[in-house]
C-alpha cells in the first residue's frame, strides 16, 4: 500500500487508475503490492501489477478493465503520460496463497492494434493490397478506417491523415511509401515495422494513436541549448552500469547474392585484437556487385566496434529532471555515457517500479550516437532489400529507356476455372492462369522480362480484350475474379521488357462453371389439420439442424396421393422458415408431403423425409344433413360455443325473432359464409360497431367494395398489397417504396425515394430486378443536381457496367465496373473542356462504321513489308498513322507507308545492315 506522509509531498509519485473497457473511469487502485512499468520508443509498453484479493477495488482489476498509470511531479496534479494505458487481459494466482494476491501482466493499449487485419479489396495485385507513393498516414488510416467499418477498434481514436501527422505537420515527402501488403497483416505489425524502418515515430495517449514524422516530435533535442536536461550522477542518476561485448564484431564479410554473385567487403578500422574475424550474409534479390558492396559496408559498420548498453538508474527525492514531466522516450538528453563522460544520448526506454509502500524507482536505457547510426544503417539495408520507401520524386519527366526488342510470346498457357459464392450468396467465377516464363525476344535472343499482362474477354465475336491482371517478372501465375458463371472466356498473356510489349500467346478458351453444390436436404415437414385444411410448416433448416447456405433461394413443397399412380405435385414454396395452407382436400384422404431445397444456381437437394396426414371433417359424418328441431327442447347452456353443428343445419325459420342477442354469439362465430348476400344492410349496423379487429384478414376483397366507396380517405398501415402472392405490387410507406412483382418469380423492380443522400434533398430511384445470373441491376437516380443512369452490381454497392451522369457541373458517359484498369468514359464539365478515360481498343477486325481502327503486330525476319487489313471495306476513306520498330540491336533502315485505301494499308522497309530483321509495328487509322 502507498504511505502518504502529510506535509511532505513526494517529488515524484505514481498511482494506478481503473477504467471500463473503451469507456469511463472506474476508480483508483490504491492497495497494490507493487507494480513495474516499461515504456519503450516505438513499441508496445507493458505493466506488471501485484494486487491482494482483499485490497480496496480489487474487484475492478479482477474483471475486464483498462489500467492507467498516472504520475504527479512536485506535488502537482495527477497526469496520465503517453503509453501509460494498459489492458487487463492476463492474470495469474496461487490458490494455496493465504494472502490471496494475484499477479497481472498488462500490455499497453497499442496491443489491441494486432486485433485488426488488412482485408483484400477489389484492386489486388499478386494477391496483395497496393499502396503506391503514399504517406505512412495513408496506410495506417486505411487499416483503421476499414477495421472500424467492420466494428473493430471501436475505442480507438487518431488524429493524423494521409497529408498531416499527429503534430499537424505535413508528412515528409522523402518518405513516400510504395508497398504491397498481404491481406491478413495486422496493424500493430505494420506500425512497428514502419517505426523500425525509420519512416515514423508513434505512441499512444490513452486510447489515441499518435503518429509523427521520425525524429521530430519524438526526437526533441534536450541535450543542448541554454537549459539542457542534464542528468547528473548523485542528483538525477544513482547508478550508471555499462555492458559491452565484442561477440558480434567482424572485420570481413562475404555477401552472397543471386546467380552466383559473391562479393567480399572488409573494414580495416574494425576493432580486431585477435586479427581478422569473418562472417557470411546471404542476400536474396541482390544481383549486382555495387548493391552487395553497399550492404556489406553497412553490415560491417554496424558490427565493427564493441556494442555497449547504457543503463542509468534514477533518483527521485532530489532530482531536477523527472521522467514524463521533463523528458520522454525518443528525446535526446545530456547524460553520462560510457565511462561517465557527459554526452548527448537518445532515450530509448523508461522503466519505473513502485513497491508496496509507494516508493518509486527505475532506470532508463540510452543509445549513444554510434548505436543510433547503426539503427539508421539497418533501416537503409532494409529499404534496399525490401523496397517500398523512397522519395516522392522531383517532378521531372523521366527520359525514355528501351532496348527496342520485342519479347517472345509466353508458352504453355493453362486456365483452371472454378466457382464460389460471394458475400451476397451469388455464384461467381474464378480463374487461375499459369504460363511458362519468357526468357528471349521474338528472334530467340536472350532477354530479361519486367512483367506480364493477362488479358481476357468473353468468347463472343466483337467482345473487347481487357487486361485483368499484371504480374512481376518472376511470377507466372495470376488469379482473376469475379467472373460470370456460365460464360466462356478467352485468355491470352504477353510479356513486357523495358516498356516494349511482346507477342500474345495463343488464346485459350475456358468455360466458367456454375456452382454445382446443392443446398442441404431440408428437415421433414411438420403437418397439422384444422378446419378442413392442411398446414405444412418448415423450421428453415437442413437435416441435423444445419443452416441453409447463403445462396438458398426457395423450399419447394411436394404433395402426393399415395393411393394413386399420379406423380407428386408442387403445392407451394417458402423462401424462409414458415408454413403454407393446402385447402380443398377430401376428408379422410391421406396426403404425403416432402420438401426439396433449391439455390440460385438451380441446384436442387434430395427430398426430405416425408410426413403424411389426412384432413378431418368438422362434425361426425352421421349428423351431416340432420336438423335439430325445437329450440325449446335444448337445455340452456348445453350447446357451448365450440359445439359441432353442421353447416346450414340451423336455418332462420327455426330461430324465434330476436331470440339470439349479441351476448349469445361467440366472438368470430358468425363468418362471411354464414350471412346471406344482402342480409346485412347499412341500417342494421350501429355506428363504429365494426372495427378493424372484427374483420378477418383478406375478408374484404375488391368485389366487396362499391365503386367510388373509398374517395378522399386515408388508408392507414405501412404496407398496401394488391395481392398476397403472384403478380402484385407492394407499397410500403415506411420506406417510401413501391415494388412490382411479376407473376412467375420474386425478382422485383422498385420505385422509391430517400432523403439524406444529398443535404436537404429527396432523391428518387427506379431499379430493375437482377439479371438471370444474379450479377447486375439497372438503376436510375434522380436528384436535384444529378440524374444518374447505369448498371450496378446486385447489391447496388458499386458500378457494374455502362452509365450516364447528367449533373449540374459535369456530364459523363461510358463504362465503369469499379476497377480503374477497365474504366472507359468521356467526361465534360463547365470549363468547356473534356477528357477521355480508358484505353484504345487494339482491334483485330473493324466494323465499316468504326471511327478508329488501332492495333499492333510483328513480322519475323526476311519480310520487306506488311499489309494491315481492316477486315471489311470501311464506309469512307481512312487516314492511317503508323510506326515501325526494328528487332535488331542496332537499327539501320528506312520505311514508309506505300498504300492506303478503304480495305487496308501497307508498310514497306529497306534492309538494315544487309538483312531484313524482324519488325514490330503499331498503327492508328481514323475514318474521314
Amino acid at each position: 500500500m502507498q504511505v502518504i506522509i502529510p506535509g511532505e509531498p513526494a517529488t515524484f509519485a505514481l498511482r494506478l487508475v481503473a477504467y471500463e473497457p473503451n469507456r469511463d473511469r472506474l476508480g483508483v487502485l490504491p492497495h497494490h503490492s507493487g507494480f513495474e512499468l516499461g515504456d519503450p520508443l516505438n513499441d508496445v509498453s507493458s505493466l506488471k501489477v501485484t494486487y491482494p484479493d482483499g485490497g480496496l477495488n480489487a474487484d475492478l482489476i479482477a474483471g475486464h478493465c483498462e489500467v492507467a498509470v498516472e504520475y504527479a511531479a512536485n506535488g502537482g496534479s495527477w497526469v496520465e503520460p503517453p503509453n501509460a494505458r494498459f489492458l487487463r487481459i492476463k492474470r495469474s494466482g496461487d490458490s494455496a496463497d493465504r494472502a490471496g494476491s494475484r499477479s497481472y501482466d498488462l500490455p499497453g493499449w497499442a496491443w489491441l492494434l494486432r486485433k485488426v487485419v488488412l482485408y483484400p479489396n477489389s484492386a489486388m495485385v499478386d494477391g496483395k493490397r497496393q499502396f503506391n507513393a503514399v504517406s505512412a498516414g495513408a496506410i495506417l488510416a486505411t487499416f483503421i478506417q476499414e477495421g472500424k467499418a467492420r466494428g473493430a477498434l471501436s475505442g480507438l481514436t487518431y488524429h493524423f491523415s494521409d497529408i498531416r501527422d499527429s503534430d499537424n505537420k505535413e508528412w515528409d515527402s522523402t518518405r513516400r511509401l510504395t508497398l504491397a501488403i498481404e491481406p491478413g497483416k495486422d496493424l500493430l505489425s505494420v506500425l512497428i515495422n514502419l517505426g523500425e524502418q525509420g519512416v515514423i515515430d508513434w505512441r499512444m495517449q490513452g486510447r489515441e494513436l499518435q503518429v509523427f514524422n521520425p525524429d521530430a516530435m519524438l526526437g526533441t533535442d534536450h541535450a543542448s541549448g541554454p537549459s539542457p536536461v542534464d542528468l547528473r550522477l548523485g542528483r538525477d542518476i544513482t547508478e550508471a552500469p555499462d555492458t559491452g561485448t565484442l561477440e558480434d564484431a567482424v572485420s570481413a564479410i562475404l555477401i552472397g547474392g543471386e546467380s552466383g554473385l559473391s562479393v567480399e567487403v572488409t573494414n580495416p578500422a574494425a576493432v580486431a585484437p585477435w586479427g581478422r574475424w569473418e562472417t557470411y550474409q546471404s542476400q536474396n534479390g541482390v544481383s549486382d556487385a555495387g548493391t552487395a558492396r553497399l550492404l556489406g559496408q553497412n553490415a560491417l559498420d554496424r558490427v565493427g566496434r564493441e556494442r555497449v548498453q547504457v543503463t542509468r538508474g534514477m533518483l527521485f527525492d532530489h532530482a531536477r529532471w523527472l521522467p514524463f514531466e521533463h523528458y520522454q522516450p525518443g528525446d535526446y538528453l545530456l547524460a553520462p555515457g560510457d565511462g561517465g563522460t557527459m554526452e548527448s544520448l537518445r532515450l530509448r526506454q523508461i522503466t519505473l517500479s513502485v513497491d508496496k509502500d509507494g516508493q518509486v524507482g527505475g532506470n532508463i536505457v540510452l543509445n549513444d550516437r554510434f548505436l543510433e547510426r547503426e539503427i539508421r544503417l539497418a533501416r537503409q539495408a532494409a529499404g534496399i532489400l525490401d523496397g517500398g520507401v523512397g522519395s516522392g520524386g522531383s517532378g521531372g519527366e523521366p527520359a525514355p529507356e528501351t532496348n527496342n526488342r520485342i519479347p517472345a510470346a509466353p508458352q504453355g498457357l493453362v486456365v483452371a476455372a472454378d466457382a464460389y459464392l460471394d458475400e451476397h450468396g451469388y455464384a461467381r467465377g474464378q480463374a487461375t492462369v499459369t504460363w511458362s516464363a519468357v526468357a528471349s525476344d521474338a528472334n530467340g535472343v536472350a532477354l530479361s522480362v519486367d512483367a506480364y499482362e493477362v488479358y481476357a474477354r468473353r468468347n463472343l465475336p466483337g467482345e473487347l480484350w481487357l487486361m485483368v491482371a499484371q504480374t512481376a517478372a518472376g511470377d507466372t501465375k495470376a488469379t482473376v475474379s469475379p467472373l460470370v458463371v456460365g460464360w466462356e472466356y478467352g485468355w491470352k498473356v504477353r510479356a513486357l521488357s523495358a516498356g516494349v510489349k511482346g507477342d500474345f500467346c495463343p488464346q485459350v478458351v475456358t468455360l466458367i462453371p456454375d456452382d454445382a453444390t446443392p443446398p442441404p436436404t431440408p428437415t421433414a415437414p411438420q403437418l397439422s389439420t384444422r378446419l378442413g385444411v392442411i398446414h405444412v410448416a418448415w423450421d428453415g433448416r437442413g437435416g441435423g439442424g444445419v443452416l441453409m447456405p447463403s445462396d438458398f433461394e426457395r423450399l419447394r413443397i411436394w404433395m402426393d396421393n399415395p393411393l394413386t399412380p399420379e406423380p407428386a405435385v408442387e403445392v407451394g414454396y417458402l423462401d424462409a422458415a414458415g408454413a403454407i395452407v393446402v385447402p380443398d382436400q377430401p376428408y379422410g384422404a391421406t396426403r404425403t408431403f416432402w420438401f426439396t431445397a433449391v439455390d440460385r444456381s438451380r441446384n436442387e437437394s434430395g427430398p426430405s423425409n416425408s410426413a403424411s396426414i389426412a384432413t378431418l371433417p368438422l362434425v361426425d359424418t352421421d349428423l351431416i344433413g340432420e336438423v335439430i328441431d325445437g329450440a325449446e327442447h335444448i337445455i340452456s347452456g348445453s350447446i357451448p360455443a365450440d359445439a359441432k353443428i353442421t353447416a346450414d343445419s340451423i336455418t332462420g325459420r327455426l330461430i324465434r325473432a330476436l331470440a339470439i342477442e349479441a351476448d349469445k354469439i361467440a366472438a368470430n362465430a358468425v363468418t362471411a359464409d354464414k350471412v346471406a348476400a344482402g342480409a346485412i344492410q347499412a341500417g342494421h349496423v350501429a355506428a363504429n360497431a365494426i372495427t378493424a379487429d372484427k374483420i378477418a384478414a383478406n375478408a374484404i376483397t375488391a368485389n366487396k367494395i362499391a365503386a367510388d366507396a373509398i374517395s378522399g380517405k386515408t388508408i392507414t398501415g405501412s404496407i398496401v398489397r394488391s395481392a398476397a402472392a403472384g403478380q402484385r405490387f407492394v407499397l410500403d410507406s415506411s420506406t417510401l417504396d413501391l415494388r412490382f412483382y411479376p407473376a412467375g418469380n420474386s425478382n422485383y423492380s422498385r420505385f422509391y425515394a430517400v432523403d439524406g443522400l444529398y443535404p436537404g434533398e429527396t432523391t428518387t430511384f427506379i431499379t430493375s430486378g437482377t439479371n438471370s445470373s444474379g450479377t447486375a441491376r439497372a438503376e436510375l437516380q434522380v436528384a436535384a443536381g444529378l440524374v444518374r443512369l447505369g448498371i450496378r452490381d446486385s447489391s447496388f454497392s458499386t458500378r457494374k457496367g455502362g452509365g450516364l451522369d447528367v449533373a449540374e457541373s459535369y456530364g459523363r458517359f461510358g463504362y465503369d465496373d469499379g476497377y480503374a484498369s477497365s474504366q472507359s468514359y468521356i467526361h465534360c464539365n463547365s470549363s468547356g473542356r473534356w477528357y477521355l478515360r480508358g484505353r484504345v481498343w487494339d482491334t483485330n477486325t473493324a466494323d465499316p462504321y468504326d471511327t478508329v481502327h488501332a492495333g499492333s503486330g510483328t513480322v519475323p525476319p526476311d519480310y520487306g513489308g506488311v499489309t494491315i487489313h481492316y477486315g471489311p471495306s470501311m464506309a469512307s476513306n481512312m487516314g492511317p498513322v503508323a510506326v515501325v520498330r526494328d528487332g535488331a540491336v542496332k537499327a539501320n533502315f528506312y520505311w514508309c507507308e506505300d498504300l492506303s485505301n478503304q480495305t487496308d494499308f501497307s508498310l514497306a522497309w529497306s534492309q538494315g545492315g544487309g538483312v531484313y530483321s524482324g519488325k514490330g509495328f503499331y498503327w492508328w487509322a481514323h475514318r474521314h
